[in-house]
């Protein structure tokens, strides 16, 4: 049970975001919607910064993530890795187009704390760090190849997303990082 009610109340909490247009949601309006004391909340979170950051990766990890299907003939790790970066890149497009007021909620949230950020992108820093065979603890190096692509992934550069050299500056970025990845 402890498991469908974590779920209902980040459920629970995106669709209260959604309703009244803003991050400031009061834990007392989520206990209510689960159907839960206010108290009841903190045995499935510790606290309301958990609740929101859960929000976040769930979106995160449907809207983007789920949306990337690099075709499994590809065999390169280079090329692997170009074609998820375009494809992680057009899935940010893509969750903008398709749910405007959703990713502006967590772009307000997410943004405003480079911590909360980097736990978002932890997922997708495993998957580089795996897919290139970094053994990184840290992530260091896939948290650096997602900060190069930052124009075409972090919500501040979005009206940039939908300019005609679009794809060239993403080809000319890439020639310059697969350089240096070849040098490893």
């Amino acid at each position: 049970m402890s498991n469908q009610t974590k779920e209902k109340i980040i459920i629970a909490t995106q669709q209260i975001m959604l309703e009244t247009a803003s991050i400031n949601v009061r834990l007392t309006d989520i206990a209510d919607r689960v159907g839960i004391t206010h108290g009841a909340l903190y045995r499935h979170f510790p606290d309301k910064q958990s609740i929101m950051v859960a929000v976040a990766k769930r979106w995160f990890e449907q809207a983007i993530l789920q949306n990337i299907h690099v075709a499994s003939t590809v065999i390169n790790p280079l090329n692997f890795l170009h074609d998820w970066l375009w494809q992680f890149a057009n899935a940010k497009k893509a969750a903008y187009r398709d749910s405007p007021q959703m990713f502006e909620l967590n772009t307000l949230y997410v943004e405003n704390d480079p911590a909360i950020l980097r736990e978002v992108l932890l997922s997708s820093m495993k998957m580089i760090d795996d897919l290139m065979n970094f053994h990184d603890a840290t992530y260091l190096r896939a948290e650096i190849i997602l900060a190069a692509f930052s124009e075409f992934t972090l919500p501040s550069f979005r009206k940039s997303w939908y300019s005609p050299d679009y794809t060239v500056r993403f080809e000319r970025l890439w020639q310059l990082i697969s350089m240096g990845l070849t040098n490893l």
